[in-house]
C-alpha cells in the first residue's frame, strides 16, 4: 500500500488483465528482499519511487491453477509504503492500463482483501498482522 505522507491518498493501478483497480502488487525475484521487491514493483508498474515503512499484513492466498495445470499458492506480504504525491504515476509496464493517486475518501472499487489490508496498514498498530 503506497500512501502519501499525510495519509490522504492511495496509489492505485487498473490491471490490464481484468480491469480491476488494485494497489500495486507483484512477486519477489529469486533471492530478493521483500521490502526491496515492494519498492521495485511500485517503480516498475507506476514510475513512482517509494519508501517501505513497515510490514503490515502477512497471509497466504488461495491456490491458483494455471491453464497448463500448474498450481501455486502465494504468500501475501503487505507493506505500508510512502511516496511524494507530487510524483505523477503512469502505467509504466504492460501490466496496467492506468495509475493514479486516489483520495482515501473516494477510492475506486477495491476487493475486500485490499480494503482490509489498507485498514491494517493505516492502523496505529506497528506490528504486522498474522493469521493463526
Amino acid at each position: 500500500m503506497v500512501v502519501d505522507p499525510a495519509r490522504t491518498q492511495l496509489l492505485v493501478v487498473r490491471r490490464a488483465d481484468n480491469g480491476a483497480w488494485t494497489p500495486v502488487t507483484g512477486i519477489l525475484d529469486p533471492g530478493e528482499e521483500p521490502a526491496r521487491a515492494a519498492a521495485r514493483e511500485v517503480t516498475e508498474e507506476t514510475g513512482i519511487v517509494c519508501t517501505p515503512l513497515r510490514l503490515a499484513d502477512v497471509r497466504t492466498l488461495p491456490m491458483v491453477t494455471y491453464t497448463n495445470g500448474d498450481q501455486a499458492q502465494y504468500l501475501d506480504l503487505c507493506f505500508l509504503c510512502e511516496a511524494d504525491p507530487a510524483q505523477e504515476p503512469y502505467p509504466a509496464d504492460g501490466e496496467n492500463t492506468a495509475a493514479r493517486w486516489a483520495p482515501l475518501t473516494d477510492l475506486p472499487p477495491l476487493n475486500p482483501r485490499f480494503r482490509e489490508q489498507l485498514q491494517i496498514a493505516l492502523s496505529d498498530d506497528p506490528a504486522a498482522r498474522f493469521r493463526w
